[in-house]
């Protein structure tokens, strides 16, 4: 499936006394990769709201091996599961410099409309952007 790969160092402010990772942020590394994924097909979520569409998580599920660390560079790997409906479904991986795997994720999403506060199927925009790599 579709992947996007992103590199960032772990700042000082993330960690916790132990120099590791502090949990409650891999959150923010994975809405990190869906933003670079999405931009990657020349869709923003800024473009996304101003047209009336959010995207909000409705799951999240975190697999920690091992920590990730102060200063440490990090690569993340996002990809799309399967086509997405009304849903858009991704994998994530989080490895170190030594290509240590620390980290793996899975996340949904759902479409929803601004108005009417309701799910809704993916725009055909999106699928159509999303369809032409998939081929």
């Amino acid at each position: 499936m579709l992947s996007n790969i992103i590199k960032f160092r772990v700042r000082y402010g993330e960690t916790d006394q132990m120099s590791f990772v502090y949990h409650g942020n891999y959150a923010q590394y994975f809405e990190m990769g869906r933003t670079e994924w999405l931009r990657d097909l020349g869709i923003t979520y800024k473009n996304m709201e101003e047209s009336g569409i959010m995207l909000p998580v409705i799951s999240l599920n975190i697999n920690f091996m091992k920590p990730g660390k102060y200063d440490d560079l990090l690569t993340l790997k996002t990809t799309l599961v399967k086509k997405p409906s009304a849903r858009i479904e991704f994998d994530y991986e989080i490895r170190n410099e030594k290509d240590e795997l620390l980290t793996t994720a899975n996340s949904t999403l759902v479409f929803v409309n601004m108005k009417t506060n309701r799910p809704m199927r993916i725009p055909d925009s999106i699928l159509n952007k999303i369809e032409k790599f998939m081929a």
